[in-house]
């Protein structure tokens, strides 16, 4: 994650008393959950509240590749959100490598 993400993800959770430090440990794969929220359902969340470019001032497009699978996707409340995030996926798929 990138740096200075603090703020976007506090302004994220602010009907919750949820610690800033917990949601980004879950983002970051170091905890299971912070309050209610997995990793799939802060990303979700994130997905469903900011803008694609706030989005990239939190995550790398990496991070964002491994994130976005067509499982988390399917997930998404609106239909439109949807189809623009499984054309992003796609996109990723096509521009970064895969490790290994």
């Amino acid at each position: 994650m990138k740096s200075g993400s603090e703020k976007l993800i506090k302004q994220l959770l602010w009907d919750y008393n949820i610690a800033v430090e917990d949601a980004m440990a879950v983002l970051e794969g170091k905890k299971k959950q912070a309050g209610h929220y997995t990793r799939e359902k802060l990303f979700i969340k994130i997905l469903e509240s900011y803008s694609w470019f706030t989005i990239l001032q939190i995550f790398t497009p990496e991070e964002i590749k491994k994130l976005l699978t067509t499982s988390l996707v399917s997930k998404l409340r609106s239909p439109s959100l949807q189809k623009k995030y499984e054309f992003v996926r796609k996109r990723l798929q096509e521009v970064i490598p895969s490790a290994g």
